[in-house]
Formats: C-alpha cells, structure tokens, sequence
C-alpha cells in the first residue's frame, strides 16, 4: 500500500503541494486527474523518491521514502514500472532492446536466450509479437505505447505509473490502451497509477478517482461519483475535457 499524508511541497515561494492526503490500496488502479500545475506529477515524483517532502511524508509498504537509504531507494524503484507520455523510446535502438533495457542497466547479467525470452513474453502480453527487430520510427503512436508498456513491465513490477497513457492518440486506440491497463491490472495484480486528462479512460479504468486542485486532494471517489457530483469545480473540469 502507497499512503501519503499531510504532503507539501514548495519551490521557492511557489507553494506546489499544499497538504496531500492519499491512500493507495494494492491492487486498485487509482486515477489521478486535474488541471495542469495541480501538482499530479510533483506528487508521482515524491512516491518513486525523485524529490523529497517539505513536509509530510510518503510511505510505500510501510516504509517512508525520506528515509530510505540509496540503495533501499534503488530497491524500491525496481518495483515500479513507468509509462512515459511520449513512450520515450531510444530511437536508435530495436524493439527489443529498449524494452531489455533496464534489465541490461540493473547490472544483473542475463544470458541472451533469456533476455530473448523476457522481451517475447512481454510482447506478448501487450499484444506486439513479433516486432523485436523493428525500430520506433516503423511503429505508429499506439504501437509505440504498447512497446513502452512492455518496456515498464520488463522487470515484473508491483506498480505501474502511466503518465497521460492515451494522449495523442484516436478514440479507438486510446480505448485499446484503457482495455490493455484494465487487462494487465487483473492478470498481473499489480497497483496501477494512472494520471491523465482523458475523461474516458477514468470511465474505463478506475477503481478510485482522486482530483487535484490547488495542491490538495480536492475529491476522492469512484467515477461515478465524480460524475454525477454537483461541485462547480469537478463540472469545470469534466466539461473542459470531454
């Protein structure tokens, strides 16, 4: 479980979190949604320990993320996978070199055979078989995402982080894209964190909503509740992204 409590964060005079409370249960996928420079991704940042609090404190799995010794930090960061909002794939690299990658850069030396068998398992998993040779430049937007998923699954996570997993992409592949985290969520039983502007995919994935505004957890609950929920700033929202 990821529990976050009393978090702030300020940047000079720039106060960005302003007392976070959010618990995140294992197995659930969260989504985590509100206006840019709410603070969702200062927030994802202090869960991986990539900035620490001013205030406040992030535990996962009972332990507090300030407190983690490096190599405790670099532990706990092998059990989160993450999904870039631009894929963030290595252009000059294959399909199956990216996705080996944070296997090759973990130090562990894998035989090939079986950093063969990794990547074909993953592929596999996210519906892209048979793509090991090509490069990012032959694949489409939605075809990048799902080698990018492969990619944060690689190390058999026990969370996932998706940055924005549907933007740029077209009604039918951002639908492929909800179903897949849906899917991989039940199969894998991982936590899924979900932060996104796409009012679609909270309809498709969520267990739990939580909105940010202003720095604080502004609402918490299913996406039906959000929905039909009467607060003028959640009916902002909801209208400016549909």
């Amino acid at each position: 479980m990821i529990e976050i409590k009393n978090l702030h964060k300020f940047f000079g005079e720039n106060k960005v979190l302003r007392g976070v409370n959010l618990e995140i249960d294992t197995g659930e996928t969260i989504v985590i949604i509100g206006r840019s420079g709410c603070g969702k991704s200062v927030l994802i940042k202090h869960i991986v320990g990539l900035l620490y609090s001013d205030e406040g404190y992030v535990k996962v799995e009972g332990q507090k993320v300030d407190e983690m010794t490096m190599l405790e930090l670099y532990t706990l960061r092998r059990k989160f996978g993450f999904l870039f909002q631009g894929s963030a794939l290595f252009d000059s690299m294959t399909v199956e070199e990216n996705i080996a990658l944070p296997l090759v850069e973990s130090g562990n030396n894998f035989a090939r055979v079986e950093l063969d068998k990794r990547v074909s398992e993953k592929l596999e998993l996210v519906g892209m078989s048979g793509v090991q040779k090509l490069k990012p430049a032959e694949l489409s937007g939605g075809m990048k995402k799902r080698v990018g998923l492969a990619r944060a699954l690689i190390t058999d996570p026990d969370y996932i982080i998706y940055d924005e997993p549907t933007t740029g992409l077209d009604p039918i592949m951002s639908d492929s894209i909800d179903g897949l985290i849906k899917d991989l969520t039940d199969k894998l039983n991982v936590t899924s964190i979900v932060v996104t502007h796409d009012m679609y995919s909270v309809k498709n994935v969520a267990n739990q909503v939580a909105m940010m505004h202003q720095g604080k957890i502004h609402f918490m609950g299913t996406p039906a509740e959000l929905i039909s929920s009467n607060d003028k700033i959640i009916k902002e929202f909801i209208q400016r992204t549909e």
